[in-house]
C-alpha cells in the first residue's frame, strides 16, 4: 500500500473524526457512503473516506479481485490510521467488511487510547444465506464502545438472526425498521424512502458520537 487518497467532508474545526471504510464490493465514493458522510458532516462530524488497496487498484485499471485476506486488510487499516491527520477524538468503522475490519483491530487502537469508538453500518454477522458461519466470536468480547446500525431484514443478519448472539455489553444496537444491507426499507411497507431512512440513521449515529465523544 503506497500512497493514500482520502476524501473529507469537513464538519468543522473542532469536529471529532469518524474514518468510514467500504464494504466489498463498493468504492469509498458509492451513493450509501456518500449518503451517509454527508449526513453526518452536516450534523458536525468530519467524515474520512478512503478505498483498500484492492479497490483502489480497480480505478487504475487493475483487474477486479475480490479482498484479499482479513489479516491484510487489518494491516492495512492501521496503516490508514496512522496517515489520517486527525486533531480531535477519532472512531472508526464502516459499510459491511469496512465495519467488520474496523471491528477487528478496534480493541487494540482503543486501548492505546488511538480511538474513541466504533461504528459500523450494515454488519456481515454471517455470510448472505450461511447463518451457520458466524462473524461473531470477537464481539463477546468487545471492550470499544461500539454502534451497529443494522436492517431488521438485512440477509447478513436480520433481527432474529442477530438475537441468538452473544455480544459484549459495549455495542449498542440500533435496529433500522424493514432495512435491507443497505439499510433500505420498502416504502410499500414502511412508507419511508431509503433518502429519508439513511437521514434518520445520521441523525441517530452523529447523536451517539457526539455522545460519547
Amino acid at each position: 500500500m503506497t500512497e493514500i487518497d482520502f476524501l473529507i467532508e469537513d464538519g468543522g474545526p473542532t469536529a471529532p473524526t469518524f474514518l468510514f471504510s467500504h464494504g466489498a464490493g463498493a468504492t469509498m465514493d458509492a451513493p450509501f457512503m456518500t449518503s451517509i458522510a454527508q449526513g453526518l458532516a452536516r450534523r458536525g462530524i468530519r467524515v474520512a473516506r478512503f478505498d483498500f488497496a484492492y479497490m483502489a487498484a480497480r480505478r487504475v485499471g487493475g483487474p477486479k479481485r475480490p479482498p484479499p485476506k482479513v489479516e491484510v486488510l487489518q494491516e492495512e487499516f492501521h496503516k490508514v490510521i496512522k496517515v489520517l491527520a486527525s486533531d480531535g477524538p477519532l472512531v472508526i468503522g464502516g459499510k459491511s467488511m469496512g465495519g467488520r475490519i474496523a471491528s477487528l483491530v478496534a480493541d487494540d487502537l482503543f486501548a492505546n487510547r488511538h480511538v474513541s469508538g466504533l461504528l459500523c453500518l450494515g454488519y456481515p454477522f454471517h455470510p448472505q444465506g450461511k447463518p451457520e458461519k458466524q462473524r461473531t466470536a470477537h464481539l463477546s468480547q468487545l471492550q470499544t464502545p461500539t454502534l451497529i446500525c443494522q436492517g431488521t431484514r438485512d440477509p447478513f443478519g436480520t433481527r432474529e438472526d442477530v438475537a441468538g448472539y452473544t455480544l459484549s455489553e459495549q455495542i449498542k444496537l440500533s435496529w433500522v425498521e424493514d432495512g435491507d444491507h443497505d439499510l433500505k426499507p420498502r416504502k410499500r411497507v414502511t412508507g419511508v424512502d431509503h433518502a429519508t431512512q439513511l437521514e434518520q440513521v445520521c441523525e441517530l449515529a452523529a447523536a451517539w458520537l457526539t455522545e460519547r465523544l
